[in-house]
């Protein structure tokens, strides 16, 4: 039998207009703590906070989006998320202060955290259900390729251009993403009530319980990574590996590339247990090498191993909390899904924060390395002994 086809118009517009999304996201994180005290004289605090309080504001765009995608309509949503995120673009480009700039990036975040919800919901939606670890797979590397192009492009541009030229091609972007959406198609929705009522104050109109134990798991990964994306480089400092760690995400990047093919396959084959405690491995692994690094190639071998590790991880996660939810509640399984993930690695930093003063960069990443193989026992108790139940069954 053969594989129903994967890679449709629908699939690659999609996946086209979240690239796009998270590309000015990670372009921008790199540059506006240094705008803000350029522009602003603003303090460490304050710089810290113009960029961080984006995260935040992406969780409740996913929160409150989740309930009301299907009543409003997937298509629909996307639209208004995105015309929304073109616009909180534009305030960029006022000045009225370092508060103004708070407020700006706040509202910029909800609106992200809208219009990439919707798009990895619809995407869910119209990849075949027996390629969807594969597709989810494929989906996610939109988000990877953007974390390693958007801050070469968001550092290059700071050298060589003015901050009002970056938010320009942040708004070229953000239209691009807008007229792309135009040409999607979002297939009718199997399963759902022609109408979705909303009554009253339930948890389970904001967050889809299935999802929460994968959601819990995806949380503690993400927890553990977000040392990474904050702290690599006041560590490499450190150490003396300032070169070797501005190509750490470039190979970080490539290893997820090269790799989410494979795994997401093997997901849909064998089930996601067959990649995810390989991963848990792989992830512990690379945690345990950037701790004990002392030299450029093993700075750049740990990036590797974790890119093979919690970068399959991320999307092995996200393709089981579609799976165990019906599909007119896939929007909320796919809101509840970042919104742990965004909660991970928001307020990760600000949590490890507390224990830099009493330990160094090098231990930290050995604690959470251990932290990281200790989690994968979570997993089995949350899911994976269940899934390893079903497929015995099946035999």
């Amino acid at each position: 039998m053969n594989n129903p086809k994967l890679w449709t118009k629908d699939f690659i517009i999609v996946s086209s207009v979240n690239f796009l999304l998270t590309l000015v996201f990670y372009l921008l994180i790199v540059i506006i703590g240094v705008y803000a005290v350029e522009e602003y004289q603003a303090s460490a605090s304050q710089a810290g906070l113009v960029t961080g309080i984006f995260i935040v504001g992406t969780l409740i765009g996913r929160l409150f989006i989740g309930r009301s995608m299907d009543s409003i309509g997937r298509k629909r949503t996307l639209f208004i998320g995105l015309i929304l995120y073109i616009l909180t673009t534009c305030l960029y480009f006022i000045h009225l202060g370092i508060t103004f700039l708070l407020i700006t990036r706040f509202l910029h975040g909800i609106t992200l955290g809208i219009a990439s919800t919707v798009t990895g919901t619809i995407v869910a939606q119209i990849i075949p259900k027996r390629r969807r670890g594969e597709g989810i797979g494929y989906y996610s590397m939109s988000s990877t390729l953007s974390t390693a192009i958007g801050p070469f492009i968001g550092i290059y541009m700071s050298q060589h251009t003015s901050t009002q030229i970056i938010f320009s091609l942040c708004l070229i972007l953000g239209i691009l993403s807008l007229i792309t959406a135009f040409f999607v198609h979002v297939p009718a929705l199997e399963g759902a009530t022609s109408k979705t009522e909303i009554k009253g104050f339930k948890l389970s109109q904001f967050i889809e319980p299935k999802a929460v134990p994968i959601a819990v798991i995806t949380l503690i990964i993400g927890f553990c990574y977000s040392s990474v994306l904050s702290f690599i480089n006041f560590y490499a400092i450190e150490i003396e590996l300032v070169s070797a760690a501005s190509f750490f995400f470039l190979v970080y990047s490539i290893a997820v590339l090269i790799s989410r093919p494979f795994t997401g396959r093997l997901m849909d084959v064998k089930g996601a247990n067959y990649v995810m405690y390989p991963a848990f491995v792989l992830f512990t692994a690379g945690m345990l090498l950037l701790g004990s690094a002392h030299s450029s190639s093993t700075l750049l071998v740990a990036g590797i191993l974790i890119g093979f590790g919690f970068g399959n991880m991320q999307s092995c996660t996200q393709a089981i909390a579609v799976k165990l939810t019906p599909p007119h509640r896939m929007g909320l399984a796919t809101s509840t899904f970042f919104i742990f993930l965004d909660a991970g690695l928001g307020f990760g930093p600000y949590l490890l924060g507390f224990f830099l003063p009493y330990t160094s960069y090098s231990t930290l990443y050995m604690i959470l390395g251990v932290l990281v193989l200790v989690s994968s026992g979570l997993y089995f108790l949350l899911y994976g002994k269940k899934e390893r139940a079903s497929i015995k069954a099946l035999i």
